[in-house]
């Protein structure tokens, strides 16, 4: 027996000048992966209706083109078809000629399940908003109501929308409407309430979870979360977990968030702490980017990029916090801590590019380069993920000790939540941000922004951690020989990834796309190759035989140490008093 799916989901919301819009969505052929969509405006007083597609998912800095995805389109007044025309990639207008009443249709194809987009099979549908409704140009500030009707044999709707009735939600405007995602089908489903806000999981897919131990574990870290900032504005929070085989991370909303997983991350370990880290980071994004914002990131321009040069602050400080709240819920000790901040260090700071780009400028070019790296990626950029991670790291001790361990960076984000969310209902700027902080830590910062936001020098933390009475060692790692190229086999044929700035590979004038055929005349593969630069001593010359777009050419190579550093972190033999009640402030115990 042939079964046919079909699922209609129904948004509607009105204009203050009477005018409504009916949306349906219909999932005829799941197989085909296909929304049909469908708008009925009545009460229409424009004489053309112009329709827009988001080129943007909010949280995700990159241009994603939705539009690409949508075919058919066509209008319907009275029952005759007009002509639609399409302005531009994103746009669409339809003469009304005065009509009250327009059909309005198109189809959106979407096949891609990611956290960013949205994917409907035979299994399910996951709707992210942005990839999937249009709204009508300049009218965006309106309630949207959102009725679904789903297939009869999947038996489970779940969203942050606000419910009405039955299967009917509402939205006040249209940013609240796209940043309530939804998971529609069988998923399992249970209930956890931590610090008086009731949490509700969404499963979709098969994995090795324990839902006892989630319940446990997700209250302790979303309990710790709140306790940054001392609320929760939510009354109700939604996760919705996919349980995959390829993970593509997490998005935050205000009142939810999309996770996707491998399906056997669950296990005791390291890749579950690296989940409970992931809830941490997104749960945590609720205030911070979603509340405690800069002004750039909302209202949103879905049209466009908005630039804003605190994605450093945005994401950065919510990675530091990500750990912070790992480590206060006691899934971390404080050596395990300190662990992972020095190996955070060493991949912020061996990056050549953190030497080229600065933490403004990473959040300020994050449309173009965060998303799309290239093999020169690493010689140029640096990711505010990790680059903020360490400054807000640094700047935590620096308003510890400068407070005599009364205050800490939970009170410039308690600042931000306070002035600028609840009392101003606005984001903040560049000036406010700093003066918040200098505010907090009693000290004039502008050195510490010039030099490690807005410059590009190697952060100062022999002082910072030296506050908590702890010692921050380098070891060079110059003593044995070093290549500095990312070496991959393909099909046989050893192949250049990329050359690290300031490596012999570099200075030698080896390229990215390079075949290494030979060195020192000797034939190679990948294994061989390492092997006989690793019995190689500093200065040694090596001769490499290669192919370059089909020409072979040798080239002379000297041989240099690692230009990196090996970072750690250990308690200084000798430690004041104040020492000991910063580190206490810091880390809970000393």
């Amino acid at each position: 027996m042939k079964h046919i799916i079909t699922l209609a989901l129904t948004v509607i919301y009105t204009v203050s000048l009477g005018t409504t819009v009916n949306y349906t969505v219909h999932i005829p052929q799941p197989h085909t992966h296909y929304l049909e969509i469908e708008a009925i405006i009545t009460n229409n007083t424009s004489a053309t209706l112009t329709m827009k597609m988001p080129v943007w998912a909010p949280g995700s800095y990159l241009v994603r083109e939705f539009a690409r995805h949508v075919e058919a389109v066509t209008a319907t007044i009275n029952g005759i078809t007009v002509i639609v025309k399409k302005t531009n990639k994103n746009t669409w207008q339809v003469p009304t000629n005065g009509a009250k009443e327009i059909k309005f249709s198109y189809k959106v194809y979407a096949n891609e399940l990611s956290v960013r987009t949205s994917c409907v099979n035979t299994d399910h549908a996951y709707i992210n908003g942005t990839s999937v409704f249009m709204f009508i140009d300049k009218q965006q500030n309106i309630p949207y109501q959102v009725t679904i009707d789903k297939p009869t044999n999947w038996s489970t709707i779940s969203t942050s929308l606000p419910l009405k009735s039955g299967t009917t939600y509402q939205a006040t405007n249209y940013d609240q409407l796209v940043d309530c995602p939804i998971e529609i089908g069988n998923h399992t489903t249970f209930e956890f309430t931590a610090s008086g806000t009731q949490h509700r999981v969404a499963l979709y897919g098969t994995g090795n979870y324990s839902i006892d131990s989630l319940k446990k574990d997700m209250a302790n870290i979303t309990t710790a979360a709140t306790n940054v900032i001392g609320e929760n504005p939510n009354k109700i929070y939604d996760f919705i977990i996919h349980n995959v085989t390829i993970p593509s991370g997490g998005l935050e909303h205000m009142a939810a968030t999309t996770l996707e997983v491998n399906r056997f991350t669950y296990a005791p370990g390291a890749s579950y702490k690296q989940f409970l880290a992931l809830v941490a980071h997104e749960y945590f994004h609720l205030w911070n980017v979603k509340r405690i914002r800069p002004i750039a990131l909302g209202p949103f321009d879905y049209e466009n990029e908005n630039y804003t040069n605190l994605l450093w602050v945005s994401e950065g400080f919510t990675s530091y916090y990500e750990e912070r709240i790992v480590h206060r819920a006691g899934y971390e000790t404080n050596t395990e801590y300190l662990d992972y901040l020095a190996g955070t260090i060493a991949g912020v700071e061996n990056q050549p590019g953190a030497r080229v780009q600065s933490a403004n400028n990473a959040s300020f070019d994050a449309w173009i380069k965060q998303y799309r790296p290239h093999e020169n990626s690493n010689n140029t950029t640096i990711s505010y993920y990790g680059k903020g991670e360490i400054i807000a790291a640094a700047l935590d001790l620096l308003i510890i000790n400068n407070t005599n361990a009364t205050k800490s960076l939970d009170d410039v984000m308690r600042l931000l939540y306070n002035e600028y969310y609840k009392k101003q209902n606005r984001g903040f700027t560049d000036d406010e941000f700093k003066q918040a902080v200098a505010s907090i830590a009693n000290t004039n910062v502008d050195a510490f922004f010039n030099n490690y936001v807005i410059g590009t020098e190697r952060i100062d933390f022999k002082t910072y951690l030296g506050y908590a009475g702890l010692d921050f060692k380098t070891k060079p790692n110059t003593t044995t020989a070093y290549l500095g190229a990312s070496l991959v086999d393909v099909g046989g044929k050893l192949m250049v990834k990329n050359v690290m700035r300031g490596t012999s590979a570099y200075e030698g004038g080896v390229n990215t796309d390079d075949e290494i055929i030979a060195i020192d005349n000797y034939r190679v593969n990948q294994d061989k190759f390492t092997k006989y630069i690793a019995a190689k001593k500093l200065n040694d010359e090596v001769t490499l035989t290669l192919s370059r777009d089909d020409i072979v050419r040798t080239i002379v190579v000297t041989l240099k140490g690692n230009p990196s550093l090996t970072y750690s972190i250990g308690a200084l033999s000798e430690q004041t008093d104040k020492q000991k009640q910063v580190r206490k402030k810091w880390l809970g115990t000393e």
